[in-house]
């Protein structure tokens, strides 16, 4: 949950926002993570977690933000941090959409692996889910 702290931040019409957000909402959005690591920065015990951070919605292939890193420059816990994140946002409720099923946003990770996400990642967590999702 601390990765997206600085959500707390920005105005509830972006968070709740039923359909695609305006330039201006999606500029603010992505303040977010650097809101969020000064905000966890401040909090005594948690230093150690502010550089996964302000890198969580940071991109495999450099299209992501606050800055825009790329491949191994992105810290591993934010790689981790983000297919996680994915994840629960394809399965989960959202204003703007239902869940998806299990199988279908793991194959939605797969497609984005290599682009968005570290194939890595991706490929463990789809093998540890796996089991899981032919239930």
């Amino acid at each position: 949950m601390l990765h997206d702290v600085g959500k707390v931040a920005l105005p509830d019409y972006i968070l709740r926002k039923p359909g695609p957000l305006t330039l201006e909402e999606y500029t603010e959005m992505r303040a977010h993570p650097n809101i969020g690591a000064d905000m966890v920065s401040r909090i005594d015990g948690l230093s150690t977690i502010v550089p996964w951070v302000r890198p969580s919605h940071e991109h495999w292939d450099g299209t992501g933000y606050p800055q825009g890193l790329r491949e191994a420059r992105i810290p591993v816990p934010s790689r981790i941090l983000l297919v996680a994140d994915a994840l629960d946002a394809m399965t989960s409720e959202r204003p703007y959409r239902s869940p998806m099923e299990l199988t279908d946003a793991l194959a939605e990770l797969e497609r984005c692996a290599g682009s968005q996400f570290d194939p890595q990642c991706v490929e463990l967590l789809v093998e540890a889910l796996s089991p899981v999702s032919r239930r």
